[in-house]
């Protein structure tokens, strides 16, 4: 039996239950592909597609860190926006473990537990923006303020100039 209905992620249910509107798209994809691909891939506008990026602490705590595809994360400018000495990248092969997504399908909205996220404050003067949608092949795209809401974040200057 064929399902029609688009499978909907954690990150969609959450929202969904939220009453957060969102736009999603979906594309073909079998592994992880690269952020700038994806948005090439859909015709999105590089500046309104952000990325997920998960850290830890210099108190071993885990932090998420949500930025622009093209712009690299300021690790110093980051680990001061939580109050940590510093913070470093996850291993790659822990991303499951400690978020529940896999890698290219991670979002702020959904994880394993609600770790303290900021999103980029680029993403303050935008009408919409464009994050994974907890899953390859699957984005969402809301408003900033709602994403905000939906992973109780808040926004800080956290990319590299």
């Amino acid at each position: 039996m064929a399902k029609n209905k688009e499978t909907k992620t954690n990150a969609m249910r959450i929202l969904d239950s939220m009453k957060i509107s969102y736009k999603a798209y979906t594309y073909e994809c079998d592994e992880f592909i690269d952020a700038l691909k994806i948005a090439e891939q859909l015709g999105l506008p590089f500046e309104k597609v952000y990325k997920t990026l998960v850290t830890q602490g210099h108190s071993k705590e885990y932090y998420v860190f949500v930025i622009p595809i093209a712009k690299e994360l300021d690790l110093k400018k980051a680990a001061k926006s939580v109050g940590e000495k510093s913070v470093a990248m996850i291993p790659v092969k822990e991303i499951n473990s400690i978020t529940g997504y896999i890698r290219g399908g991670c979002t702020a909205v959904g994880m394993k537990k609600l770790f303290v996220t900021r999103i980029d404050t680029s993403a303050e003067a935008l009408p919409q923006m464009i994050v994974s949608g907890g899953r390859l092949g699957m984005q969402i795209e809301l408003a900033p303020s709602d994403l905000l809401k939906a992973c109780k974040g808040a926004y800080a200057d956290i990319i590299s100039e």
